[in-house]
This record gives C-alpha cells, sequence and structure tokens, in this order.
C-alpha cells in the first residue's frame, strides 16, 4: 500500500477537480495513438485511423477518452485502495483485451501532458507534478497486477 502525504492528496484532488473529461481524455487519448500508433491496434473497431486528423476527430476516441477519465475517478475517490479499485479493470485488459501494461504508462504520460498544458504552469506545479506522477505510478502498477 502507497502512503499519501497530506500536500499529495490535497494536490491530487485539487488538480482532479479542474479536469474536463471532455476535454482532457479525448485529448489525451489521441495523442498517445497519434504519438505511439501500435497502440491503434486496441481501437480496431473504432474506424479510420489514417491520419492525426481523423483521430482527433474520431467520436469513439472521444467517447472512450471520457470514459477512461471516469475510471481514473474512481482512483481519485479511493486513493486508499486503488489496487482493489482497479482489480475487475486489469483482468479486463489483461486476460479479455491483451493490452500491453506498457500502454497504461504511455497514455499516462499523455495525460499528462495534456494536464500541464490545460491548466498551465501555476497550477500544474512542480510540486503538484511530482504528486500526479506518484498517482499515475500506483494507478499504473494496479492496471497491471494482472500481469505479474
Amino acid at each position: 500500500m502507497v502512503e499519501w502525504t497530506d500536500a499529495e492528496r490535497a494536490a491530487i484532488q485539487a488538480i482532479w477537480k479542474k479536469v474536463n473529461y471532455e476535454k482532457v481524455g479525448p485529448q489525451a487519448l489521441a495523442r498517445a495513438m497519434i504519438v505511439y500508433p501500435w497502440t491503434q491496434r486496441y481501437f480496431g473497431t473504432f474506424g479510420n485511423f489514417s491520419n492525426a486528423a481523423s483521430i482527433i476527430g474520431n467520436e469513439k476516441v472521444t467517447a472512450h477518452g471520457i470514459v477512461i477519465l471516469h475510471g481514473l475517478d474512481r482512483a481519485v475517490q479511493n486513493m486508499d485502495n486503488i489496487k482493489k479499485t482497479y482489480a475487475e479493470l486489469s483482468v479486463l485488459h489483461s486476460e479479455k483485451l491483451h493490452v500491453d501494461p506498457d500502454n497504461f504508462r504511455l497514455l499516462g504520460d499523455c495525460l499528462t501532458i495534456v494536464l500541464a498544458s490545460q491548466l498551465g504552469p501555476k497550477t500544474f506545479t512542480p510540486a503538484v507534478h511530482a504528486a500526479w506522477q506518484k498517482f499515475l505510478a500506483v494507478v499504473i502498477s494496479a492496471l497491471g497486477k494482472q500481469y505479474h
């Protein structure tokens, strides 16, 4: 179990309250699919991914990006037991979807970039960034638990 300082917990919860799911989720997922094109293989039913514009404008990418953030909200709400919170998602991604667990880290990196750009340096300070990275590391570990 991870230990959160009061400052880390407050930082994560404070920035999470500022997240616009409809903007951040789709932008992060689209960025991951563009920067790391091999991740597109998990979304074969989503349609055309022939160029960046087709990915950014894809309604299914937009919808799934929002779903991802709602899933991440579960971790924010259950910071003291993220592994248990994500147990079923870990099984789903490993056994049914066969997602390479490294892709969770890649998506987390893209999410961090989008958050930092949207929140700006006054909100997404180095201290907030550090707390956010710790949080994502715990989330990524929980999602990858079934693989171990």
